[in-house]
């Protein structure tokens, strides 16, 4: 009989290193230095992050381009008649009207706050005291909702946005998570926020993780949804209580890179 953990452990040393950087999304914020820049870009390649990786990082780098290569200086310093180069943005059902809503968001929420952390932080005050304990699914709650509370959200915008209220995954939300808080000496993710801890993050869920996990019978739920994330996750927390997360470069790799 196979020990997954063994197995699991071997596949992680293999993917989690800097080659692993290159060919994911996760390339994209590595571009930049600056806190704010990797954290816009980090959340906006994590919600372009459907369809071939090679697209998804093609997308990005064009948008990049289109923010003069600095997005951070462009949304806060930008002009009205900068936007206009943006109106031909497109990436699957991801459009124009997204992308000038995302820019309006980041600039509300950099004029009064250093670092994007603070946009999955709920305030102490707005949840009662039983719910106070940090969670990765009301931070992803409050997330959505902070997100669409600037005026005149664009209605279709939203389902570019998930939360597990909703009974997403959130695949893509959890992958940025992973980036942001996961901290380790392998170079792959960033660790620079603190908030959450590695020990409380969610495995991003994708179809590719979905089907090894499944293979590998990690996963006993017949639905794909916010408690199978869970679920899988709880099992990894078995292998791993401190960095459970890490586990999706095995699980990604297996499905994507192995075909497993």
């Amino acid at each position: 009989m196979v020990d997954i953990k063994a197995f699991l452990d071997a596949k992680v040393i293999q993917y989690n290193r800097p080659e692993f950087i290159p060919n994911d999304p996760v390339s994209i914020p590595h571009l930049f230095t600056k806190k704010q820049d990797i954290e816009i870009m980090g959340l906006w390649a994590a919600v372009l992050a459907w369809g071939q990786r090679v697209t998804i990082i093609n997308k990005s780098h064009e948008l990049i381009k289109l923010m003069d290569g600095a997005p951070y200086d462009f949304i806060m310093n930008h002009e009205e008649t900068d936007l206009k180069k943006l109106l031909n943005f497109r990436h699957r059902t991801f459009n124009d009207v997204d992308t000038l809503y995302f820019i309006s968001f980041f600039r509300n929420h950099y004029c009064k706050y250093e670092s994007l952390e603070s946009a999955f932080s709920p305030p102490s005050f707005l949840q009662k005291a039983e719910e106070q304990n940090g969670t990765v699914e009301n931070s992803l709650n409050y997330f959505r909702t902070y997100f669409f509370s600037f005026p005149d959200y664009p209605p279709r915008t939203k389902k570019h946005i998930s939360s597990p209220s909703q009974k997403s995954t959130c695949k893509r939300l959890n992958m940025f998570l992973r980036w942001m808080v996961r901290k380790d000496d392998c170079g792959v993710d960033f660790g620079i926020w603190s908030n959450i801890k590695p020990s409380d993050l969610i495995i991003p869920c994708d179809l590719h993780v979905d089907r090894v996990a499944r293979k590998l019978n990690l996963i006993t739920r017949k639905q794909t949804d916010w408690q199978t994330a869970v679920e899988l996750t709880e099992r990894l927390r078995e292998f791993d209580p401190v960095d459970p997360v890490k586990y999706d470069f095995a699980l990604f790799a297996l499905g994507i890179e192995e075909h497993y």
